[in-house]
Formats: C-alpha cells, structure tokens, sequence
C-alpha cells in the first residue's frame, strides 16, 4: 500500500470570498493580528465595464520539492513523510531565508515568538483525528477539498481525476499539491502580482 500524499484542492466556481476559511485558521492556530496562514485574494477580471470579482484562497502549497527546505540553514523546515512541510519552532532561528525562497509568499515571522510560520494544513488536527484542517471544515460551500491523493477513492483523488486543475507557479518546479478548479491564466497573473490582502 503506497504512503500518504496529502493534497489540497480549492473550487473557485463554489468560493463566494466569505473569508470563514481565513477566520476559522486564525482561530485554530492562535494566529495574531496583523499576518496570516491563509487568506483570500481578491482579484479583478475584465474591462469595464465588464469587471468581475474573483476570489483566490492562498496558503501553503506542501510543495513536492520545496525550496523553502532546502535553504534553511537549522533545518527548522522539512517535509513529513505525507508531504506537509512543517517548521520546528524550537529549532527557527528566524533568519528568513525560507521566506526568501518561497516563491507564494505565505511564510511570515510571528511578531511575539519571533519564528519562520506558515499554514501546515493543520497537520496536529489532523493527525490526531480532529476532521480535515479548520478551514475545510468552516467551508460553507463546501470549496475546499482536503486528501489523500494515493488514496483513489479519497474525494479529493475522484475529484482530480475528471476535472480540470491548475496550480500557481508550475514553472518554478516546486510541485505545490494545492490544486485549483478553474484559476485561468489572467486570475493566477493577478494572485501572482500582489501580496495578501
């Protein structure tokens, strides 16, 4: 039997921007005022007067090959065994070089304890049997499916298997495992050019 490869998949067709995923990871995770683990983008698609508003949750894409990993000279982040990267506060000395790699932007130093922090798809509510990460389960229409994708019955795996996805930023051979259903071309162009909201 093949090991865990967790995955993330976000319907954009279904995200209203509500933003309870954002609140319900702030919650979960203790995360303070002023940064965030996850949040929404907000973008704008067309020409007026044909503009429409499009919403694009961001969080940490538990990339395949990480850079953030490979440059972190106290080897505070690292991947676990079913592919969620995940840092060792006791071990960040708050250097920022894996901030400097991640090519998403969703690492940021928590202002009191002074440490690299990111979402880990809440891997100890997960891993101890809790449900799927706070912000799935806060998911009033249901937009964000979270898995196992060697698992071909996991909803997440029926899901990917017939429709269409895309990621943020193929290009830079990370492999991020957070999968989108319909992000176009122009929607990840403006997610890319802006920071969090």
């Amino acid at each position: 039997m093949a090991k865990t490869r967790y995955g993330f998949l976000i319907d954009l067709r279904r995200c209203i921007g509500c933003r309870t995923c954002q609140v319900a990871c702030k919650a979960e995770n203790d995360v303070p005022l002023g940064v965030y683990r996850t949040w929404v983008k907000e973008v704008e698609k067309g020409v007026y007067p044909k503009v429409r508003r499009h919403f694009v949750p961001i969080l940490c894409n538990q990339c395949e090959k990480p850079a953030c990993t490979r440059v972190c000279p106290v080897r505070a982040t690292y991947s676990l065994p079913n592919g969620i990267v995940y840092i060792d506060p006791h071990r960040c000395i708050g250097c920022r070089y894996c901030m400097a790699a991640c090519p998403y932007s969703v690492r940021f130093i928590h202002p009191e304890r002074k440490v690299a922090q990111k979402c880990d798809w809440c891997w100890p509510r997960v891993r101890d049997g809790f449900g799927p990460p706070a912000c799935v389960a806060s998911c009033p229409t249901r937009a964000m499916v979270f898995g196992d994708l060697t698992d071909p019955e996991s909803e997440i795996s029926r899901i990917l298997a017939r429709v269409p996805t895309a990621v943020l930023k193929p290009e830079t051979g990370n492999g991020p495992m957070v999968f989108y259903i319909g992000l176009d071309d122009e929607a990840a162009r403006l997610v890319e050019a802006g920071g969090e909201e």
